[in-house]
């Protein structure tokens, strides 16, 4: 490792799905408008946070009834505002690669290159069905999504592009205006092996669920060693759910009303959905593999990574996070402006302190 750890970012899903990100029925003062979101945005990007998440939903559902379309919203608070980076969520299947290579090369110009995606592999059988989509078995999702990554790639930097690919085919195809380097970043989710072969090989950054840093080391030395065999380099993002009080009692109590406000109907359909995604995985792995009814309150097992106390315990569990190969964490909150803002003023600058402590402690040792 060098000398000098580079700063872990952060990001936030972006609430354009209704609902907010707990399925409960506790008070959640987030709005999934464009309103809402727009001054969101804003907030984040004034108060240290790097990047955005739109989410990708097509079926009303699963206490989330209403959504906006992840790459037209995602456009819209990059036009809101000057620094923050959105990841705009992109459904192999539902999208060609040749259209989300398109779409995005045109918004990465329209936004100075501040546009990424992230593939997500098919997670609600459902939806397909109801759209009239080809539902793949979970390792087939992540072929297609591998073979869908490669043509995004290869249309945004070749010329007479051709692919003969068992999902997509392209002959001689030629896209302009490229976009502007660096090239977009591709995101991916998953906890599978799958998940984690695919990232070895071609994603820029792997999104996995909340989790404790020991479970996070395992999965990140797996990845890592793939791919330093693959000749590639992959980052790592963890999701979590933050709750930040003056008191961890007030913390924990906050916690303790979610679970005890959750929606049980909402939580078992939403449960029953992703016994599709992770669970259908050869080994048992995948996301949402081993969550517990209480860890699916919160749709990515956010719950797990314990960011939940005092400014000062978050800041210190997040730098656990980093040591175990965190370069990122994805963050979910209760009320989504007043908590992004006290999240950007009160933890993030201690996480800073910490990381700079850390460093000076490594020149001192050299």
């Amino acid at each position: 490792m060098s000398s000098h750890s580079d700063a872990i970012k952060f990001a936030y899903w972006v609430p354009n799905v209704s609902g907010g990100l707990v399925i409960s029925n506790i008070e959640q003062r987030t709005g999934w408008d464009i309103d809402y979101n727009r001054k969101l945005a804003q907030i984040a990007e004034a108060n240290g946070f790097d990047y955005a998440l739109s989410q990708i939903r097509f079926t009303a559902g699963y206490g989330a009834d209403n959504q906006h379309e992840s790459v037209s919203f995602s456009h819209a608070l990059l036009a809101a505002t000057t620094t923050l980076k959105v990841i705009a969520a992109i459904l192999p299947g539902p999208w060609n690669p040749a259209l989300a290579a398109k779409q995005i090369a045109t918004i990465n110009h329209l936004t100075n290159g501040r546009v990424s995606v992230n593939v997500v592999s098919g997670w609600f059988r459902g939806e397909f069905a109801a759209i009239g989509e080809l539902w793949l078995d979970h390792d087939e999702r992540y072929r297609r999504s591998e073979e869908f990554i490669r043509a995004l790639r290869g249309i945004w930097t070749e010329d007479s592009f051709t692919l003969k690919g068992d999902f997509y085919r392209f002959t001689n195809y030629s896209m302009k205006p490229k976009p502007i380097e660096p090239l977009p970043e591709i995101f991916q989710g998953g906890s599978s092996r799958a998940a984690r072969d695919m990232a070895s090989r071609v994603s820029d950054w792997y999104f996995t669920n909340g989790n404790t840093p020991e479970e996070i080391r395992k999965q990140v030395d797996d990845i890592r060693t793939k791919a330093k065999a693959n000749g590639h380099k992959v980052r790592i993002g963890v999701n979590a759910f933050a709750i930040a009080r003056e008191s961890e009692q007030e913390a924990r109590a906050v916690l303790d009303e979610i679970i005890a406000k959750a929606n049980p109907e909402a939580v078992q359909g939403f449960a029953d959905q992703v016994k599709n995604a992770g669970k259908a995985s050869p080994e048992g792995e995948g996301n949402w593999a081993k969550s517990s009814l209480e860890d699916l309150v919160q749709y990515n097992d956010g719950f797990r990574s314990n960011l939940i106390g005092t400014p000062e315990q978050i800041a210190e569990r997040i730098l656990k996070l980093k040591d175990a190969g965190a370069d990122l964490i994805l963050l979910g909150f209760l009320h989504f402006q007043e908590e992004v803002e006290f999240f950007g003023k009160r933890v993030i600058p201690l996480v800073r302190e910490l990381e700079a402590a850390r460093d000076r402690e490594l020149i001192a040792a050299e």
